[in-house]
């Protein structure tokens, strides 16, 4: 072993070194499973054209420390390159081929004088590159000069608008001369003009002053018989209270003898309580649906529950309740059964302490199983398939005869305005939930 092998690992310049990868990146999946070093296993999987790049730095690694490894390297190598091998292992680097070639394939056979040819190789990628290094300065130096020219060239062609640009600034500057002596005769013609109108500004003036004047006791007149006509007006409205008062005294004198005339034909007549109801009769289509038919006033504020109990006062009142309407508004928090149980509930109470007819209607596309029997006097209704609640209330309203106060709770504006044509008298679903709240 001679000194040479002792002495450090030479430093690869860029090209050389990225070459040598390259060869051996290509050879290494040629190496049976058992030569290839563990730390390159891994990188030998890699596709050829990724191998290099990603596995570079550790077939370097290898390369540098694995002497037996990178013998094996580059015998495959040399066979690879042909001639060009064969010189190089012969300590030989013929003149046409390329200096990182030579210097790569030395580098891997390291055969007697490899470092020379390392050196040679070096100088002479040194030399290249300080040689394209010097044409990239020529190339900049004349694109430099080109543009210099054109620059100078595109200045001419400027200097020679700006001349033109000169010139026609000049004549502009006489054409405004003559204009400002113009506009300063114009303008001594509209200040005098001024003047003129200042002096008939004043004239105008007085006449309006007097005007305003004449305006003033116009308006204190106007005021005077403004008051005399508040004061009528106030008579007025005393003597219409007055006149209400009397008729309100002969509307409830006649209110009491129409209700002692039919408790006087109801007994003439001697007619049995009705045992079906209207509500029955709408009630009776929804019989294979959930819930079990039992046993209104126009609302001025529809969300108060003092005006809902008045119209519940009524005799016979019918209430009908748009269910989910009301149920999402006070019990939104539950599910639907235990919004359809608390509602249900409620109302019985609402119908033992009114007496009224009470019926509940829910949107129910399909029939809904496991309902608790309703409260005394609760109608419980729900939707057929295609139809809604709101059909349903019309027609329960529809069905009720002229005069019977009916009571439909739902804050959808529409059902309310449906039911309002009909005779019924709609309330805010808030009402109802108010009142359920509080009992």
């Amino acid at each position: 072993m001679g000194a040479a092998d002792f002495m450090p690992e030479p430093i690869l310049s860029e090209p050389i070194r990225q070459r040598v990868v390259a060869l051996a990146a290509a050879v290494l999946t040629a190496l049976p499973n058992d030569e290839m070093p563990v730390a390159l296993r891994k990188v030998a999987k890699f596709a050829p054209n990724r191998r290099a790049r990603l596995g570079g730095a550790a077939i370097a690694a290898q390369l540098t420390a694995d002497s037996v490894f990178r013998q094996r390297i580059s015998g495959r190598v040399l066979a690879d390159a042909g001639e060009l091998g064969s010189a190089v292992l012969g300590g030989m680097a013929p003149a046409a081929a390329d200096p990182i070639e030579v210097a790569a394939l030395a580098y891997l056979a390291r055969p007697a004088g490899w470092r020379e040819l390392l050196d040679a190789a070096g100088q002479a990628v040194a030399a290249e590159a300080e040689s394209t290094a010097v044409a990239e300065h020529i190339r900049d130096a004349e694109t430099r000069a080109a543009r210099a020219e054109h620059d100078r060239a595109v200045a001419r062609v400027e200097a020679d608008k700006l001349r033109d640009e000169l010139a026609r600034v000049r004549d502009e500057l006489g054409q405004v001369r003559e204009e400002a002596r113009a506009s300063g005769k114009a303008l001594r013609d509209a200040q005098a003009q001024l003047k003129r109108a200042n002096e008939l500004l004043s004239i105008e003036k007085g006449r309006a002053a007097k005007g305003h004047g004449d305006h003033e006791a116009e308006l204190r007149r106007l005021r005077s018989r403004l008051a005399d006509a508040e004061a009528a007006a106030g008579d007025a409205r005393q003597a219409a209270r007055d006149t209400r008062a009397v008729d309100e005294a002969r509307l409830w004198l006649l209110l009491e003898t129409i209700g002692q005339a039919a408790v006087g034909l109801r007994r003439e007549l001697a007619l049995d309580p009705a045992k079906v109801l209207p509500g029955d009769t709408v009630a009776a289509a929804y019989a294979d649906m959930a819930g079990a038919p039992t046993a209104t006033n126009r609302a001025q504020d529809a969300d108060d529950p003092a005006r809902l109990a008045q119209l519940l006062a009524l005799p016979k009142a019918h209430l009908v309740v748009d269910g989910y309407n009301v149920t999402k508004r006070g019990f939104a928090e539950m599910s639907l059964e235990q919004q359809r149980n608390r509602l249900v509930s409620g109302m019985g109470g609402v119908a033992a302490q009114t007496g009224a007819e009470v019926t509940v209607v829910f949107d129910g596309a399909e029939r809904v199983h496991g309902l608790p029997a309703p409260p005394r006097g609760v109608r419980v209704l729900f939707s057929r398939k295609g139809e809604t609640a709101d059909e349903v209330i019309r027609r329960l309203v529809r069905a009720e005869p002229p005069g019977r106060p009916i009571v439909v709770v739902s804050s959808d504006r529409e059902v309310a305005d449906g039911v309002r044509r009909h005779g019924a008298y709609p309330m805010n679903s808030e009402s109802l939930v108010r009142r359920l709240t509080r009992s």
